[in-house]
């Protein structure tokens, strides 16, 4: 045989192994992309096409090459069909690419295998078959039959329509992908065109050049794996995945640029749009609410993933989210910047803030409840004792409340308690904590407060109180409150015990006509007094 026959051989079986590593690569390969089983057929199909027109190349009879030439269509005519399908795959039309649509595609290509390895009782594939003259080994020219047209037909028409979609998807796609969509249209057009060559006869000897086109082709699909991620992931499923995810995610560069977003990041900050990519970060920020900065700063470049709570108030509303920042990595493990999830925790917060809201607070009045209050003055006394600032305590109750009730009823005694709260936070400081101790009872936890400055304050809530009726409907209803007041005058002295010498004192007031201030300190004064005015 020639040398230049030889050197076609091996180019040809090197084509044939790179199609066999290929498909024992892909099978073995981790990936989320749906079309792998579709690239490891079309890799075992140009495996033996290319080994049987290699044996067809060193055949030294005509029997012989007929032979391997009905072994290569075991593998020929399924190639176009399965790279149509990959390309289904990879763009997303997963309809057709599905089995119960996607069998159509190989039943011509089945036909053909059938139609070639019958030939002798029908001779529709090839009309003759016989060896070409003067060749420097034994080679075959052929006589088409009608089904090898139809055959030829279906083989371009799959070729071309994968080149097709693959360039009507590539100007859609991002600038990301546009390598390995590329390598997928050369992997289809050098085949169609070596093909295209060979029937025309402009290749050397008039030999098929389409398996060595096919070692170029595998070469490159190697190198777009390794270098691009191809098989990794198509683009219509990053898009798809990317775009229906409910969390808005940034993507930045080194230097803190935005690169990417997703339609989720648009609803999160309006003022994302085209013409944001390569703007910083800060920037969109500031343009996308009243309030609420993302601090990129707290990326030391050591930390792989960080979160950051964010309140954000936009057009007047507000919202919560949460943040959260990881390294982007590229394929060689260097960090080539950051995404940035955005968790919308609104709905979240709002729920927790209605539950604390209703473990602390008080249904009718808005108030702190009891229990709430207790923890708080708790933590007011400890800052009491520790700084040694004096801290009062106010007790007050409506006085005749159940004869308000009984006369209006218990929506109008409602009213009541409310107009109460009402006047009484006209007065108080923004500093003083108040809440409803019990039914129609309130207690005022008064910090930086003396004995002295909380009577005053229990004074002016009274005559506040006693000259401000409730007017409900037609009815003018005087309302009075008595008041028990304290101090935190000894450092040992717990809440518990303040609460006791201000409710003793408040009883003292309810007891001694009501619509009173009473200190706890001044009970036996009272009574004192008292004793003298009865005696005399």
């Amino acid at each position: 045989m020639n040398m230049s026959i030889n050197d076609y051989i091996v180019l040809v079986i090197i084509s044939g192994v790179l199609s066999v590593l290929l498909a024992i690569y892909a099978y073995y390969m981790k990936t989320n992309f749906t079309g792998t089983k579709a690239f490891i057929w079309s890799s075992i199909f140009s495996a033996i096409y290319t080994f049987a027109f290699a044996f067809e190349l060193s055949s030294d009879s005509l029997q012989e090459i007929r032979f391997w030439l009905s072994i290569e269509y075991f593998g020929m005519p399924f190639i176009a069909p399965c790279s149509l399908l990959l390309v289904f795959h990879y763009i997303g039309i997963h309809a057709y690419a599905a089995f119960r649509r996607g069998w159509v595609l190989f039943v011509i290509p089945t036909i053909t295998l059938i139609m070639n390895t019958t030939n002798d009782y029908h001779h529709l594939f090839y009309k003759l078959l016989y060896l070409r003259e003067n060749t420097p080994t034994p080679m075959v020219d052929i006589v088409p039959g009608r089904w090898y047209y139809v055959h030829g037909a279906y083989t371009f028409g799959c070729l071309a329509a994968s080149i097709f979609l693959l360039i009507m998807h590539m100007r859609k796609s991002r600038a990301g992908y546009h390598k390995q969509n590329f390598i997928m249209i050369l992997g289809h057009l050098l085949p169609m065109l070596g093909a295209f060559f060979y029937v025309i006869g402009l290749t050397p000897l008039g030999m098929d050049p389409v398996p060595i086109v096919m070692c170029i082709t595998s070469a490159l699909y190697i190198w777009a794996i390794v270098t691009v991620g191809m098989l990794t992931v198509s683009p219509i499923a990053r898009d798809h995945i990317f775009e229906s995810m409910r969390d808005g995610v940034l993507v930045l560069d080194l230097s803190g640029r935005i690169v990417d977003y997703n339609s989720a990041a648009i609803a999160i900050i309006p003022s994302l749009n085209p013409a944001a990519i390569g703007k910083p970060i800060d920037q969109v920020w500031k343009r996308g609410a009243d309030t609420g900065v993302f601090d990129n700063d707290k990326d030391d470049g050591q930390k792989q993933e960080y979160e950051q709570e964010l309140k954000w108030i936009k057009g007047g509303e507000t919202h919560y989210y949460r943040l959260r920042s990881s390294k982007l990595l590229n394929t060689k493990g260097d960090v080539a910047g950051r995404t940035i999830v955005m968790i919308d925790m609104t709905e979240h917060m709002q729920l927790q803030n209605k539950l604390r809201r209703l473990a602390e607070r008080d249904g009718l009045t808005g108030l702190y409840n009891r229990t709430h209050f207790m923890e708080i003055a708790n933590k007011q006394l400890e800052q009491s004792i520790t700084s040694r600032t004096p801290m009062s305590i106010i007790l007050l109750d409506i006085d005749f409340f159940k004869a308000i009730n009984d006369r209006y009823g218990h929506s109008v005694g409602d009213l009541a308690l409310q107009h109460v709260v009402s006047l009484v936070n006209s007065i108080i400081a923004p500093s003083a904590y108040f809440a409803r101790y019990g039914g129609e009872e309130f207690v005022l936890c008064a910090p930086n407060t003396s004995l002295a400055q909380a009577l005053q304050i229990a004074e002016q809530l009274k005559e506040k109180i006693s000259s401000t009726p409730l007017i409900s409907g037609a009815n003018t209803i005087s309302i009075t409150a008595s008041f028990g007041v304290t101090e935190s005058y000894q450092s040992t002295l717990p809440l518990e015990y303040l609460l006791h010498e201000a409710d003793n004192a408040l009883y003292y007031a309810k007891r001694n006509g009501r619509n009173r201030v009473i200190a706890a300190d001044r009970i036996e004064a009272h009574d004192e007094i008292a004793a003298s005015s009865t005696g005399s």
